[in-house]
């Protein structure tokens, strides 16, 4: 019987516009690109020219410090454009889609053991979406783990509902989990809200049940809960649905990146579900689906709280389940503020009467931060919503001071930035967290390198 971990710590924010259960075609992209950006740490090599041609499954760049390491094309087609940005940055590798979709075929039987099964997933690009704690980057092939770990739910805001996604796929699903058991043991973190027996009772993986508030379907509550990582240690996680991607290739022997993403928001017209290629165009995967208005939107690639802000050329991020769009909000004014007594507004402290109303009732929120940075304050908020067994706020400040020691003491190995969404959007003091933990990460990788 599967362990059942409750968790109390946390907030669960109810926007308006989460995605119906339902799928829906949406335009193919003419052109698809590969983000080095998608993938944290590790430092891309382009091994394409602009005009050759590709199948899916085809490297577009490589790690130069792990040349092993793939990330390949999701689509057939030509190399259109190789974009740099300030001291020649690859910002993205984009392919013009030929539309039929010819991919490399690998060899996927002697995958047996673990050594051979790294070296299927390296080849054929998939390995690319494994990261690693600590540093929550990129994963290091020549590494041994101590455990994978696979959260199959996310429960921040507007958030994919991998059960609806798993549906029809469930064999593929087990098969990449098998594949997985023989690198390390796999943990698999389920909520107690799912009832799939392809999660509850999945097979050569340790099952644990998770029931609690949001950030409980983070990868690293789950760590944190069940087996902590310590200096010296390592452990990978993959996403759910890139289990699924395993799945297909031991199945196919090609890659196929195709994701099932919701498409939700207030300024969504129809939020649904759309079987979309990683790299797609954000606008082609909205299209005709925005609420017309004259007020200024955010589109975001990924959901609300540790998404992206992308322009509306931009593109899907390769570990992105969610395409968002919420009222920016630059625009908007309101006499008195925040003083204005109200019933529609979310407050985590009381401030508005909407605390009286049920927590069923759906919110419309927009991207003001409402308010300034200011000095932080050690007020136990951050305590309030997170549910590791972390001081979150010392660690901030220990961060912030630059002391790696202190910094180690409190747990920073076990964190990633989106660990600490939930506590960023409570915070009175307007400090953007996930930054200043990615950054403190990045110091500590390159100190202890």
């Amino acid at each position: 019987m599967a362990n059942v971990i409750k968790l109390r710590k946390g907030l669960d924010v109810n926007l308006k516009g989460k995605a119906n259960l339902e799928t829906v075609a949406v335009k193919a992209s003419a052109k698809y690109a590969l983000l080095p950006d998608s993938f944290t740490g590790m430092k891309p090599k382009v091994v394409v020219k602009e005009g050759d041609t590709v199948r899916a499954g085809d490297a577009l760049f490589v790690d130069k410090l792990h040349p092993e390491v793939k990330f390949v094309s999701p689509v057939s087609g030509t190399v259109a454009l190789i974009e740099r940005g300030d001291r020649r940055k690859v910002l993205s590798v984009q392919v013009t889609a030929d539309g039929k979709n010819e991919a490399v075929t690998f060899e996927t039987k002697g995958a047996k053991d673990a050594k051979s099964a790294i070296s299927l997933l390296c080849e054929s690009g998939l390995f690319a979406f494994f990261r690693q704690r600590p540093y929550d980057v990129t994963a290091n092939p020549e590494d041994c783990p101590k455990a994978i770990f696979v959260s199959a739910f996310c429960d921040m805001p507007l958030a994919q509902n991998f059960e609806y996604v798993l549906k029809g796929q469930e064999a593929d699903f087990q098969q990449g989990l098998s594949l997985l058991s023989l690198i390390a043991k796999v943990h698999l973190g389920v909520s107690t809200k799912q009832k799939a027996k392809e999660l509850t009772a999945a097979s050569n993986v340790q099952v644990t049940l998770f029931d609690g508030p949001a950030p409980a379907g983070n990868v690293g509550v789950q760590i944190n809960h069940i087996d902590p990582v310590n200096k010296g240690e390592v452990v990978w996680t993959l996403g759910a649905e890139e289990v699924i991607f395993i799945g297909r290739l031991m199945r196919t022997g090609k890659v196929d990146l195709t994701r099932t993403i919701a498409v939700a928001g207030s300024e969504v017209k129809s939020p649904r579900y759309a079987k979309v290629i990683i790299g797609a165009q954000i606008a082609d995967i909205l299209a005709g689906n925005i609420v017309e208005s004259d007020k200024h939107q955010r589109w975001i690639s990924g959901n609300p709280m540790t998404g992206i802000k992308v322009k509306q050329t931009g593109w899907l991020g390769a570990h992105h389940t969610e395409v968002t769009v919420i009222p920016e909000g630059d625009d908007t004014y309101e006499m008195l503020g925040w003083i204005a007594p109200r019933c529609k507004e979310f407050s985590t402290s009381r401030s508005y009467f909407s605390w009286l109303r049920p927590k069923k009732t759906e919110y419309t929120m927009d991207a003001r931060i409402k308010g300034g940075e200011r000095h932080m304050i050690m007020s136990g908020e951050y305590d309030r919503v997170f549910p590791m067994d972390i001081y979150a706020g010392y660690l901030v400040k220990a961060i912030i001071a630059g002391d790696i020691d202190r910094q180690e003491a409190l747990g920073i190995y076990e964190v990633a930035p989106e660990d600490f969404a939930i506590a960023e959007f409570v915070d009175s003091s307007k400090l953007e967290l996930q930054r200043i933990v990615r950054e403190g990460l990045d110091i500590l990788r390159k100190e202890n390198s």
